[in-house]
């Protein structure tokens, strides 16, 4: 079906938004939301939920006389926002605790920050939908792959369709309650341990090892696919089996601490600084290369509204075309200022600096949900420079408020981070909000319906996400290990987001490897330069080989795994894995079930602070696993060969959700 020609014509109504559409896509944006919020904090790496979303709305929606392909796409719609507004949060709001500018996270707070932030990607992207769809028709990858699945759905697919999607639906629902029993098992009844991670000293120096044994961060690099899980798995080589090793042959290992002990001191106090001065220099670089999208950006803009003001104003707007209206996009966003205003000022203690802080965050929130959108089309979501810009804006932020604030002021980082936070929500959004506006092009939406769901996407995300974060900070703790929470969840860019503020107003970082970070992500840019210029597809984006280097090692590992899993399944498929969505599904409900066990595991905490005499952890089976991390190697291996069995699986399977005749 050709572009311009929607599954639903532009002459044809079919109820949008409906009530059991509402219901549905307020819960699946809560559930996804909660669930990205998880991953992002633990593997610091999200996934698009749209195609997961798309099949659960399809499976639902069936079981009710009438529904259509419309009502589908505006709950993949508010759900995606829901989950894209996850990433904008994670990467920054626990930088608030970590700077110690909270004790615990704000709810208010969080949930003002989170709300104006995704709104501002929601308005600041509605005259691009014109601008980047219609007129320069970029391509919107995941866009085009969402709008294919809700095709199955559609009333003009054959009856057969309808076992396709329950299919997938139990699969998904199959994948998700796998992925939640194994969590159970793991950090509920700790059967086992989380990784299987040792370290041997050889002579000066020590050398090591590790495999994070999660199902999800399998299913992530499954998701991702071989390239983008060996560049950042390349990034945890060059970290831990070069710059460690090296470390201790100049430096010594540390003289308290032994094998394992001594590997993951010399990570956490010195080499994982040379990955935030590496993931510096990325951000920087994305930097510079916005230059060329935002004038594109800005340039189709202009000239889509220009071809709009030359139409003849008697003219009606076909229902496919009609977007909000400037009286629903203006008013809305001055008033969404207001209040960023105040919670500045409040920061800072003064209302100059405030208004101030609001002109910067909305200058910048613009540029980059602009950016976002662009990139969307050009590359798709999954090469949303979202940690890049929000580096870029958090160090050009701490730069100014040094200017007004003087060095060392005690609200310094948190009034950067709080600029940042805005922009980062409003750059997840930006390219989230294109994709599915992509989608319903295609399937012949009305584009204001889907930007007012965007909106309750982003409402429902906001409310849900400060509870879920609250109950992870409880259970599992976020940033660096305490006595309490010796394997916390690692929180990466929030971490890095901290540390920066911190730098700029007088804590410092070690320079050195910060220097040595930044050398590295320069010869990883020039390599990807060439790369480019030879036009390879194997490409080293400089933040993903960041990463790596900042993540621990066993988590790339793992990462990796899933996606020489997907290279094994797209062999075998004769190069096609990428006409599967089996493999995808599976992975998706894996990442779920595991997420929503993590934060049911972390509420009898919550709860015991209500109801003392209720446990902790009141499912522990073993202060410590008896076997250690090995019974868990066997399980996860089983969820391999399952992963790869579902998406390898027999003609029929593979066509579930191609829409292949």
């Amino acid at each position: 079906m050709k572009d311009d020609q929607p599954v639903v014509p532009a002459l044809v109504r079919l109820p949008e938004i409906t009530v059991k559409a509402v219901l549905l896509s307020i819960l699946l944006a809560a559930v996804l939301a909660a669930a990205n919020g998880y991953v992002g904090l633990f593997a610091g790496m999200t996934v698009s939920a749209s195609i997961p979303a798309a099949v659960a709305s399809m499976a639902v929606l069936r079981l009710f006389r009438k529904s259509n392909i419309l009502e589908n796409n505006i709950v993949q719609t508010a759900a995606s926002s829901g989950e894209a507004l996850a990433a904008g949060v994670i990467f920054t709001i626990p930088a608030l605790l970590l700077v110690g500018y909270w004790p615990d996270f704000a709810y208010w707070e969080t949930v003002l920050i989170a709300i104006v932030g995704g709104l501002l990607g929601v308005l600041f992207t509605i005259p691009l939908r014109r601008a980047l769809i219609v007129t320069a028709r970029l391509r919107f990858p995941e866009g085009v792959a969402t709008a294919e699945v809700l095709k199955v759905g559609g009333a003009d697919r054959k009856a057969s369709d309808y076992g396709d999607t329950m299919a997938a639906s139990r699969s998904l629902l199959w994948s998700a309650t796998l992925g939640a029993l194994v969590k159970f098992g793991e950090s509920g009844l700790r059967l086992w341990a989380d990784a299987l991670e040792a370290a041997a000293l050889a002579g000066k120096t020590v050398f090591y090892g590790g495999l994070n044994l999660s199902p999800a961060l399998l299913a992530v690099g499954f998701i991702l696919g071989v390239r983008t899980a060996m560049v950042v798995f390349l990034g945890g080589f060059i970290g831990w089996m070069l710059l460690l090793p090296a470390y201790g042959l100049i430096y010594g290992v540390p003289p308290d601490r032994t094998g394992l002990a001594a590997a993951l001191s010399i990570w956490s106090e010195q080499i994982r600084y040379v990955g935030i001065g590496a993931m510096l220099a990325g951000g920087l670089w994305t930097l510079t290369r916005l230059r060329e999208p935002v004038w594109n950006s800005l340039q189709t803009l202009r000239a889509s509204y220009r071809a709009s003001g030359s139409m003849d104003p008697n003219r009606e707007v076909v229902r496919t075309e009609q977007d909000a209206s400037i009286v629903w996009i203006v008013p809305p966003l001055i008033l969404s200022l207001v209040p960023m205003a105040w919670l500045y000022s409040r920061v800072v203690d003064s209302w100059l600096i405030g208004l101030v802080m609001t002109l910067v965050m909305g200058i910048a929130a613009f540029l980059f949900s602009s950016v976002a959108a662009y990139m969307a089309g050009l590359v798709g979501s999954s090469s949303n420079p979202v940690s890049g810009v929000t580096i870029a804006t958090i160090m050009m932020a701490s730069l100014l408020l040094l200017l007004f604030l003087g060095p060392g002021h005690p609200a310094g980082p948190a009034a950067a981070l709080v600029i940042g936070a805005v922009v980062c929500c409003a750059a997840a959004m930006g390219g989230d909000n294109l994709q599915d506006l992509k989608t319903g092009h295609l399937v012949g939406a009305t584009p204001w319906k889907q930007q007012v769901m965007q909106v309750v996407g982003v409402v429902t995300g906001a409310l849900v996400l400060v509870p879920v974060l609250s109950l992870l900070q409880a259970k599992y703790g976020i940033g660096l290990p305490t006595n309490d929470h010796p394997h916390p969840l690692t929180a990466p860019q929030a971490t890095l987001m901290a540390n920066l503020t911190r730098s700029v107003f007088g804590v410092g970082l070690p320079w050195p490897l910060v220097g040595l970070g930044i050398a590295i992500g320069i010869v990883v840019i020039l390599v990807d330069r060439r790369q480019e210029r030879r036009g390879s597809l194997r490409r080293l984006p400089v933040l993903a080989v960041a990463l790596g280097i900042y993540l621990p090692l066993k988590l790339s590992a793992a990462v990796v795994l899933g996606g020489v899993l997907a290279a094994l399944a797209s062999k075998k498929l004769g190069g096609r894995l990428e006409s599967s969505q089996s493999g995808l599904l599976f992975s998706a409900g894996l990442i779920t079930g595991e997420a929503l066990m993590g934060i049911v595991l972390a509420m009898p905490i919550a709860l015991s602070g209500i109801w003392p005499a209720l446990a902790s952890d009141p499912f522990v089976l073993f202060a410590s696993p008896p076997l250690g991390g090995w019974p868990g190697l066997v399980v996860v291996m089983v969820v391999a060969w399952l992963l790869y069995r579902v998406a390898v699986g027999s003609q029929d399977n593979r066509r579930t959700l191609s829409g292949e005749s």
